[in-house]
């Protein structure tokens, strides 16, 4: 017997009819002799929904407000979800994240999970029903109701998990499981079997949106196996059809390189003239910090008078006015030119076979130059390779790479 968290997205519970799909996968768990604890998000749409409600009313409201507003959809799930348990037979009982209680801290819409007290509820799972866990949701100290941020019920399940100490969670979604690229692009993309939490991390900070970046952090801390896989599929998870993110020591074969990942929200910020001073990095990336400006990847030429110099970073989309706004107030760059560009993306390779294989980068300057795709900035890290290129050859690179890796499915 196996103690099993199951988290379903909000396409796996879109309307009754798939809720109930998944009501007969948690009660197939629960005749295997499994004890089993359930996550929802909100129906597809609705927190879409909720945040307009509060938007046409206010665009500036309360954040605390917002958070009860937006909770409510996880609400609605739980309950109809503890009902089509019920009418299988299935003693279940929905829970909220104020009664566990899932303490967060106090940053209303992006809450930070700090404790969960799973007493009452591994009493009520030793007792054979099913908990029904509200996701993307908790209480602060001042019992308010708090959200996770969007896609906040990964983050949720998996942190249920490591409280419960249960065997594994299995996060089930609108596709079969990881894949070494986007199929939508790359017809011949492989699903992954099994993928560690490194690689896994790199993919979903890339770009990847199978899962949540902070619930891949908070399994790796925790070292908690989680396995993605389709609600769509006849199979269970405990029959593992899906991909098992997990340890690296526990992946037998260790691909050079694992996957391509892509992302094309990104903005290229070159500052022209900089002075080539001590601490002009740190005046620069200071402010752009304080102002919760998320700065990646970051080159500086050589300075060849010894007076100033060029430098070029990347920030998301949504972020580049916010930055603009603050590089124009920062008094040591008045007279520098800010140049800016929308038009790019960043492609990715990822793989742990990286830190004892050579040559991985050299494939990839190839293959984009057999293809005419000039590279503007490039960053690495231990299993990482990351490239920015104009937006315009972005499916053309992602295919180059994909099959320059060997990563194209034979037939």
């Amino acid at each position: 017997m196996a103690r099993i968290v199951a988290k379903f997205g909000g396409t796996s519970v879109a309307d009754t009819a798939r809720i109930e799909r998944a009501a007969d996968k948690i009660a197939a768990e629960v005749a295997r002799g499994h004890e089993v604890a359930v996550v929802v998000s909100a129906m597809s749409g609705v927190t879409n929904q909720l945040v307009e409600y509060c938007r046409q009313i206010s665009p500036g409201h309360d954040a605390r407000e917002y958070d009860a507003v937006v909770a409510s959809g996880e609400q609605v799930t739980a309950g109809l979800m503890a009902i089509a348990l019920q009418k299988r037979g299935v003693a279940a009982r929905s829970w909220m994240g104020w009664q566990v209680p899932l303490r967060t801290d106090d940053v209303h819409g992006k809450a930070r999970i700090l404790d969960i007290d799973t007493t009452r509820m591994s009493d009520s799972m030793r007792a054979k029903e099913v908990p029904v866990l509200a996701g993307f949701q908790g209480v602060t100290d001042e019992q308010r109701i708090s959200t996770l941020g969007r896609g906040g019920s990964d983050t949720t399940g998996v942190a249920l998990a490591s409280a419960l100490k249960a065997d594994r969670c299995d996060i089930y979604t609108d596709v079969d499981g990881v894949y070494t690229t986007d199929p939508r692009i790359v017809p011949e993309a492989r699903k992954i079997n099994k993928i560690s939490y490194e690689e896994m991390l790199e993919l979903a900070s890339l770009g990847a949106k199978v899962l949540q970046v902070r619930s891949v952090e908070m399994a790796f801390k925790q070292n908690m196996p989680v396995q993605v896989l389709s609600s769509f599929d006849d199979a269970i998870g405990s029959d593992l059809p899906g991909t098992l993110v997990t340890r690296e020591e526990d992946i037998m074969e260790k691909s050079v390189v694992n996957g391509v990942a892509y992302s094309k929200d990104d903005a290229k910020i070159t500052l022209a003239g900089v002075p080539d001073v001590p601490g002009v990095a740190a005046k620069l990336f200071g402010p752009l910090a304080d102002a919760n400006v998320n700065v990646d990847m970051i080159v500086q030429n050589v300075s060849l008078d010894g007076k100033s110099t060029d430098m070029t970073f990347t920030v998301p989309l949504g972020e580049l006015d916010r930055a603009k706004d603050v590089l124009s107030k920062i008094k040591e760059f008045k007279g520098v030119k800010v140049l800016t560009d929308t038009q790019i993306a960043k492609v990715s390779v990822v793989g742990i076979g990286m830190r004892s294989h050579a040559g991985v980068a050299l494939t990839m300057f190839k293959a984009l130059a057999e293809r005419g795709i000039n590279i503007y900035v490039i960053s690495t890290s231990e299993i990482k390779i990351s490239v920015i290129i104009s937006k315009e050859y972005l499916e053309l690179a992602v295919r180059a790479l994909h099959t320059a890796y060997g990563l194209d499915k034979t037939a």
